[in-house]
């Protein structure tokens, strides 16, 4: 790559769409010299767009004013120029920015979902910070309003069928719909493991088969798009008005991705069926994911429905979802990995290979790994170390994914929460060794309030909901399990390996205590210890695969986190914090205490207290500050304060005893103070107070608590007279420590 390649883009006013703009247009500098470009056309009033790339633009815009539709339907277009363009670079660009609009939210896009597929090119990298200055351009001028990292977490953006397909995705399309038109194939197995795109692949495919393509323009299409069109005209030849639905086992997943087609143009929420829905009517197509989460009639809360529906169809006990939806559909397409079956309910492989055996089924494997910016080396990875199969004894350091083994929760818990603050959708998953005392739906009265987990001091709750758990208000401070997670994407996952799994050092191997497994329907009636130790393992292993960036792993067992700590990094503390022993502490001489702010829950008191001073730790600070008895050091996490304070630093801090603390940077609690970065009762500002004097005193009129960030969703907390009766200045920061 060249490094003076100096890239720069310009977006154009917005022309007015229709015929007598045509002139105007035609002078814009892209235009005019036929270069590769992008457009955008919209109706800012019904809130559609499109948009195009193109290499004839004059000749584009003509056909599209032509199309009765699309004239209608827009009054706008802007250009998107750049004398770095080439085909394969707008190609590219107009690929992205299907993805980011269409899950941006502003416009209900108008384009199809043909032909979106990952495009290398030389100079790639280059580009793609171009289409981060694109992206600027477009909220500058008021078309757009979110930015990229928002809409890279939404579940539209990581469930919609304008993703870019890669190269093996794409051609599992295709080759899809032709077994669907020219050959008799029935019954398609996509097999793929875990973040391979089969989600994602399945949304694309019931987009386009219900895409109108009949008057498409295939100009500008090279000959697998041409291909790809035809396929689908073929396919709308072969069944008319297709009823296709789109079977999801797992309700959580089911709720999520029902949001997601309710947003999509063509797309209905009804379209995501359970597979006890598929008997409302007969369907020509029926798409399966997660298929290794059919049941049977075993270990399940609702035997009687599942019971009748058998009866419907004829069978005994012996009938499963996967006879149902066979039953009620012509054509069925299975997006499997059996690696990912975690329950007895779960219909055994065997079924699946019986199906895969007849002549009418055809079998696709999905390799590209998607999901983990570990790659398929880190899938191989996980289920050598859970198998206890690795061979390569060397420390797994992956260049482009995060993993680390923690001794301690709460330090893993503190520095999740860093990348929570940093990239959001970071999740604590356990397994499934506490019982759920906090149980919403709980008989005959729930205990909301009951702690679920406690590990190293820090408690926890399980879900509070089940449907949707991972975008919920509170999610962060829950911890999932394996059936509110399965399907999902994460930024950052905190898997917590619980009591129910350990390792045997003589024995070499992981084991499995049965009696500390509180799924009770993952449990009932298997007497056999090795199929569920291969459950167990396989829900660790899938939890484990619902990262991107990187997972972080504390194992309750010490002997299993030592196991795991002889093949990843474990964590060490960034800080140069000299932590002194106990016995070489003399409070507030040599060293000051440690305040977590987690732990706080109102007991700052408690450093006063010289019975309870050894149940604090202690740091000697460095030689130029000297100790003293209102000092003490606390660790920042969050990004409102980062002007002065990076996120994660350990600062000093000087207890408040009253006096002007106008413009002092200070640590707050009241109760009314919900912050993101320390929870509920603290947080770290700018104090500001604006008074009301009279002639004898003075009050408090108000009190603003102001961030100092680069961030601008962080706002003034504004306390009122009233309220700021209850705030407690907790300490003055003095400096960050530099170690």
């Amino acid at each position: 790559m060249s490094s003076n390649f100096d890239l720069s883009v310009e977006v154009s006013k917005r022309y007015d769409f229709n015929k007598n703009s045509l002139e105007e247009i035609n002078q814009n500098i892209w235009v005019k010299n036929q270069w590769p470009l992008v457009y955008f056309i919209q109706n800012e009033a019904k809130k559609f767009a499109y948009v195009g790339e193109s290499t004839n633009f004059s000749n584009r815009i003509k056909n599209h004013l032509a199309n009765s539709k699309k004239a209608k339907s827009f009054n706008q277009i802007s250009i998107i120029g750049s004398d770095k363009f080439n085909k394969s670079a707008t190609l590219d660009i107009e690929s992205k920015l299907i993805q980011y609009i269409s899950s941006e939210g502003t416009y209900e896009l108008q384009n199809g979902n043909h032909g979106l597929i990952n495009h290398n090119y030389y100079q790639q990298d280059l580009y793609k910070n171009l289409f981060k200055d694109i992206w600027s351009k477009l909220i500058e001028n008021k078309i757009v309003s979110k930015s990229l990292e928002e809409i890279e977490n939404s579940e539209l953006f990581k469930y919609s069928p304008y993703k870019s397909l890669n190269e093996d995705q794409y051609n599992s399309v295709l080759e899809i719909i032709e077994a669907l038109t020219e050959k008799k194939s029935s019954k398609i197995f996509i097999k793929g493991s875990a973040g391979t795109g089969k989600t994602i692949l399945a949304s694309y495919l019931i987009k386009l088969l219900g895409s109108d393509v009949s008057d498409t323009n295939m100009d500008d299409f090279n000959d697998i798009e041409i291909q790809e069109i035809n396929l689908v005209r073929s396919f709308k030849s072969k069944y008319p008005k297709a009823e296709i639905g789109f079977v999801v086992a797992m309700s959580s997943l089911r709720k999520t991705l029902q949001n997601v087609f309710r947003k999509i143009p063509e797309l209905k929420s009804s379209m995501i069926i359970s597979p006890s829905e598929t008997f409302k009517k007969k369907y020509d197509l029926l798409i399966v994911d997660e298929a290794h989460r059919l049941r049977q009639y075993k270990n399940i809360g609702w035997m009687g429905v599942f019971k009748k529906n058998n009866q419907k169809l004829g069978l005994d006990d012996t009938g499963t979802e996967l006879d149902w939806i066979i039953a009620n559909s012509k054509n069925q397409i299975f997006f499997y990995d059996s690696a990912q079956s975690v329950k007895p309910s779960d219909i055994p492989a065997s079924h699946f290979d019986k199906l895969l055996n007849e002549a009418n089924s055809i079998e696709i494997e999905l390799k590209s790994q998607m999901r983990s910016n570990g790659g398929n080396d880190y899938i191989t990875f996980v289920d050598d170390l859970l198998n206890v199969n690795r061979k390569n004894k060397s420390f797994y350091s992956p260049a482009n994914y995060d993993i680390i083994v923690f001794d301690s929760m709460k330090d893993m818990y503190e520095q999740l929460s860093i990348k929570e603050e940093k990239y959001g959708l970071c999740r604590l998953i356990a397994g499934y060794s506490w019982p759920w005392l906090s149980d919403p739906k709980k008989k005959p009265s729930p205990d909301l309030n009951a702690i679920d987990i406690s590990i190293d001091g820090v408690e926890l709750q399980w879900n509070k909901t089940d449907k949707d758990w991972i975008n919920s208000e509170n999610s962060f401070r829950e911890v999932g399990c394996i059936h509110t997670t399965q399907g999902y994407d994460l930024n950052y996952t905190g898997v917590i390996f619980g009591e129910e799994i350990s390792f045997n050092k003589i024995k070499n191997q992981i084991e499995i205590d049965k009696s500390k497994y509180f799924d009770k329907n993952g449990k009932r009636g298997l007497d056999d210890i090795n199929k569920l130790k291969e459950y167990i393992i396989n829900i660790y292993k899938t939890i484990m695969f619902r990262g991107i960036k990187g997972v972080y792993i504390y194992a309750c067992d010490q002997n299993l986190r030592e196991y795991f700590k002889e093949h990843i990094d474990s964590f060490r503390n960034e800080s140069k914090l000299r932590i002194l022993s106990f016995a070489d502490v003399k409070p507030f001489v040599n060293a000051v205490p440690i305040f977590d702010i987690y732990a706080a829950a109102g007991n700052f008191s408690e450093l006063q207290t010289h019975s309870e001073f050894e149940n604090f730790k202690w740091v000697e600070l460095p030689i130029n500050i000297s100790a003293r008895e209102d000092y003490f050091v606390c660790q920042i996490i969050g990004e409102s304060m980062n002007k002065k304070i990076e996120n994660g630093s350990w600062c000093l801090f000087k207890k408040d005893f009253g006096g002007s603390r106008e413009g002092k940077i200070v640590l707050v609690e009241h109760f009314n103070i919900q912050d993101s970065d320390f929870g509920a009762g603290y947080t770290i500002k700018s104090y500001h107070s604006e008074k009301l004097i009279t002639d004898e005193s003075w009050v408090h009129k108000s009190i603003i608590l102001k961030p100092q960030s680069f961030d601008t969703i962080y706002k003034d907390i504004v306390l009122d007279e009233n309220e700021t009766k209850e705030l407690k200045v907790i300490g003055e920061f003095i400096t960050v420590l530099d170690l």
